[in-house]
C-alpha cells in the first residue's frame, strides 16, 4: 500500500506527487486521463496569475512557483525558457497587482505600445512550453519511482485500501469527486500556429472582444482565448477561432499569414479561491489542491510545497 495517493495528472497533480516522492514520501498518481489530454496541455502557461484567488495567496504560491521555473529555465529538455513581454492596457493602468513577485516590471514607453494602447507594462517570466515540460515532469517522477495508473475514482475514500493519504488534484474534476458545487468551467480556446519568428509575448485583458495573448513557443504560438464561465463544450468554434486570429494580427502583424497547426479547447477549474487545505475523510486523510483557475502553472511549485507539508503533517501527526 501507498502512503500517498494523488489523484489527477495535470500540472497540479504531476508537480505535487514529484514533490512527495522528491521528498521521501511513497506516492503514486491515479489519473482519468494521460497528462496529454488535461487541461493542462492546451494551456499557453507563462508565469501570470489569472483567475485565481485570494491574491495574497496567490501571490505567496506564486512567488514560490517562479523561482523555481527560472531554476528550470536552465535545464535542458525542460521546456521553460525566460521571455519578455508586455501586459497592455487601453487606459491608464496601476501597477499590477503581482508586481511585487517580478523583478524589473517596469511601464511600458510610448514608442512600446502597439496602436489602440495608451498604457502597459512590461516584464520578464517564465513561459512553459507544456508538451515538453509535461514530459519532463513525467521523466522526474518515473526516475524516483512514481507511477501512474489511468483509472477513475468516484470517492476518495474508496481509496482507504491503498493509501493513508489521498490528494486530490483533480482540478475541474474536483466538482463531481468531492461534491464543490463551487467549480464551474473557465472555456479557453486557443489556436496553436507556426512561430513566424517572434520572442515576446502580448497579453491583453481588456479587449471588448474578449481577453487576447499572443504566446510565442520554440516552433509555435499559442494564440487566445476566451474565458466563457459556465461553458462545458470542448469543441473549437470557427468563428471564434477567426476572431482570435483577427485580434492577435492587430497586435503581431506577422501573424496573419502563419501557419495554423491546431485549434484546441480547455477547461480552466474555476473556483471563488484555489482550495488547498486538508480535510478528515470518512476512511483516509485527505489533501485538497485544486481549483487553480487559468493559473496552475504560475501557482504549481508554490502550491505543491504546501500540500506536501500538509501530507507529512498528516502521515506523522505528532511531527
Amino acid at each position: 500500500m501507498a502512503k500517498v495517493v494523488v489523484i489527477g495528472c495535470g500540472v497540479i497533480g504531476l508537480t505535487t506527487a514529484l514533490l512527495l516522492r522528491e521528498n521521501g514520501l511513497d506516492a503514486r498518481i491515479v489519473a482519468a486521463a494521460p497528462p496529454q489530454e488535461t487541461t493542462s496541455a492546451v494551456a499557453a502557461a507563462i508565469w501570470y496569475p489569472y483567475r485565481a484567488y485570494p491574491e495574497d495567496a496567490v501571490l505567496r504560491w506564486g512567488s514560490r512557483a517562479l523561482e523555481t521555473f527560472e531554476g528550470l529555465a536552465a535545464v535542458p529538455g525542460a521546456g521553460v525558457r525566460m521571455r519578455e513581454g508586455f501586459e497592455l492596457r487601453r487606459v491608464s493602468a496601476p501597477e499590477p497587482w503581482w508586481s511585487a513577485a517580478v523583478p524589473g516590471v517596469r511601464r511600458c514607453g510610448r514608442e512600446e505600445l502597439p496602436p489602440g494602447y495608451r498604457d502597459g507594462h512590461t516584464f520578464v517570466v517564465p513561459v512553459v512550453e507544456m508538451p515538453v515540460y509535461l514530459r519532463y515532469l513525467q521523466r522526474r517522477f518515473a526516475a524516483t519511482g512514481g507511477t501512474v495508473e489511468r483509472r477513475v475514482v468516484s470517492d476518495p475514500d474508496e481509496m482507504a485500501e491503498e493509501a493513508r493519504v489521498v490528494v486530490n488534484c483533480a482540478g475541474l474534476g474536483a466538482g463531481e469527486l468531492v461534491g464543490d458545487g463551487s467549480m464551474t468551467p473557465i472555456r479557453g480556446q486557443i489556436l496553436r500556429v507556426r512561430n513566424p519568428g517572434l520572442d515576446r509575448f502580448f497579453l491583453d485583458e481588456d479587449d471588448p472582444e474578449g481577453v487576447t495573448y499572443v504566446v510565442p513557443r520554440s516552433e509555435d504560438c499559442i494564440l487566445g482565448g476566451t474565458a466563457d464561465e459556465g461553458a462545458w463544450t470542448t469543441e473549437p468554434d470557427p468563428e471564434v477561432a477567426d476572431a482570435i486570429l483577427r485580434r492577435c494580427s492587430a497586435l503581431e502583424p506577422r501573424l496573419a499569414d502563419a501557419e495554423v497547426l491546431e485549434h484546441r479547447v480547455g477547461l480552466r477549474p474555476g473556483r471563488p479561491e484555489v482550495r488547498l487545505e486538508m480535510e478528515a475523510g470518512r476512511n483516509v486523510s485527505l489533501v485538497h489542491n485544486y481549483g487553480h483557475g487559468g493559473s496552475g502553472v504560475t501557482l504549481s511549485w508554490g502550491c505543491a510545497e504546501e500540500a506536501v507539508r500538509m501530507v507529512a503533517g498528516a502521515l506523522d501527526p505528532a511531527g
